[in-house]
């Protein structure tokens, strides 16, 4: 979209704000609302300024003027909003007209320029699978003296006593059995059903939605895939859509991997391909489920790197009470068709020369798209670069049920790192794969390690009640 066609549609919808947007460096979207009396074509050419030392992780505050620079092809209408708004993400600059080496989405365009330089094809293709939690009641608490979170759903497994409802419904949704079961059971399609048409309002591609596997009210929606850069946009949208719609709902959506202990937790499933053109790349029949040499490759690529990338696809510690054996979490860096227990399966049911693709499961939604995405096609172009051969390596084929194996056989897996502070020092290690063509930068790296490092240590310093059972009667 131009920006005449923008300034267009401005008229057209009788919008009264411009809101224009950036991520910061943990991918929670900042914003800054103009009315749209003062918007027009300048606007767009020389940006918004805005207070870069405000923003954990950029800026000092002897240097913190910076520049949102609207890109016009993020436009949408925004949903929610009781005055007219129109939406437009935005590429963060320094005042001297500079792309900001800090800047998530910048990142995310170079990375994709990186792809085509390199010379192995023209385009990446992402497809995230983010789940999130649906619940009526949140409240948590950390301070000197108190620790505690309690959550509630009207779906909850622990509430088939409860008296609130007027006498008890029933057909509650038992711990691990959510998958996909019908109303009465699934209280939530509605909810999903207004969320899919808000998305699709907006620009999305919806291609279904479902409840999942936990009790309290998990759910997935999937959308169509796209460019790096765009579906990390797409994921943007997708995330203010299902919180904002649960409020309007009056409960609240979440995509904290592990919000409760003893089921299983949300993750972000990344489907990715590299296509030349129209051709596919990953695509050769008779290969491993149909896999190029070039897929196979990159699969290399993730499994070798992704000790490292998990500081960026899975970087809370809150990703690592997830990321345990038992409840279908993919900890184990081997690759299968169709098998869910590895952290990269290879999609196999009614999958076409283009569809074929591969899927890192590892990941969850605390990760910035922006950089995850990234950080996994420099880990995948990586190992096309290197020829990095998984099977050689040890990474599978891995065709069993791995939770179902005995321990010895268990112990020649590789696992993912245990902690946030594994995956960290994993990254100071090995991060030489994100500097190819200048994508990430060294700055950048030292800088998000220590972003990272301090929320580890705000967590480890504090209480937790589980010691107060273990060790408060010594």
């Amino acid at each position: 979209m131009s920006v005449n066609q923008v300034l267009e549609l401005i008229r057209e919808k009788k919008i009264e704000y411009v809101d224009f947007r950036f991520v910061d460096l943990s991918g929670k979207a900042h914003h800054i609302s103009l009315p749209a009396t003062e918007v027009d074509a300048d606007t767009f050419v020389n940006g918004v300024a805005f207070d870069g030392s405000s923003i954990q992780g950029f800026r000092g505050i002897e240097e913190s003027d910076m520049v949102m620079m609207p890109d016009t092809a993020t436009v949408y209408v925004d949903p929610f909003t009781a005055h007219a708004t129109l939406i437009v993400m935005c590429n963060i600059h320094t005042p001297d007209g500079e792309r900001y080496e800090r800047d998530p989405r910048s990142i995310a365009q170079k990375a994709e320029e990186f792809l085509q330089t390199a010379g192995v094809g023209t385009t990446a293709y992402f497809a995230p699978e983010s789940e999130f939690f649906i619940f009526d009641d949140v409240r948590y608490e950390t301070s000197m003296n108190s620790s505690s979170f309690y959550v509630d759903s009207e779906e909850a497994s622990w509430n088939t006593n409860r008296k609130e409802e007027g006498g008890n419904l029933g057909f509650k949704v038992r711990t691990k059995g959510g998958y996909v079961p019908v109303a009465p059971v699934d209280t939530q399609q509605d909810l999903r059903s207004e969320m899919c048409r808000l998305l699709q309002e907006a620009g999305l591609r919806v291609e279904r939605h479902h409840h999942e596997v936990a009790t309290a009210g998990q759910g997935e929606i999937n959308f169509r895939f796209d460019t790096l850069t765009s579906t990390a946009d797409n994921l943007m949208k997708y995330k203010y859509i299902v919180h904002n719609t649960a409020r309007q709902f009056g409960k609240v959506a979440t995509f904290m991997p592990k919000p409760l202990f003893g089921d299983n937790g949300s993750g972000m499933h990344v489907h990715q391909s590299i296509f030349d053109g129209d051709t596919p790349l990953f695509y050769e029949k008779g290969g491993y489920a149909n896999l190029s040499e070039m897929a196979l490759h990159y699969i290399g690529g993730i499994l070798h790197h992704a000790p490292a990338l998990l500081a960026i696809t899975n970087p809370s510690t809150n990703s690592f009470k997830r990321l345990v054996p038992g409840y279908e979490a993919p900890v184990n860096l081997v690759f299968s068709k169709g098998n869910r227990s590895a952290a990269v399966r290879i999609p196999v049911a009614a999958v076409t020369p283009k569809g074929c693709r591969i899927e890192f499961r590892t990941p969850d939604s605390t990760a910035n798209p922006y950089l995850a995405f990234a950080a996994m096609l420099m880990a995948g172009l990586d190992g096309i670069k290197r020829k990095l051969d998984p099977s050689a390596l040890g990474y599978g084929p891995f065709d069993k049920n791995i939770y179902e194996l005995s321990d010895a056989d268990k112990r020649e897996i590789r696992s993912v790192p245990g902690t946030m502070e594994e995956s960290l020092d994993a990254l100071e290690a090995d991060h030489e794969f994100l500097l190819d063509g200048g994508v990430f930068t060294k700055d950048f790296i030292d800088n998000y390690i220590a972003v990272k490092r301090s929320e580890a240590k705000s967590v480890s310093i504090r209480i937790h009640p589980q010691e107060y059972s273990l060790y408060f009667d010594c």
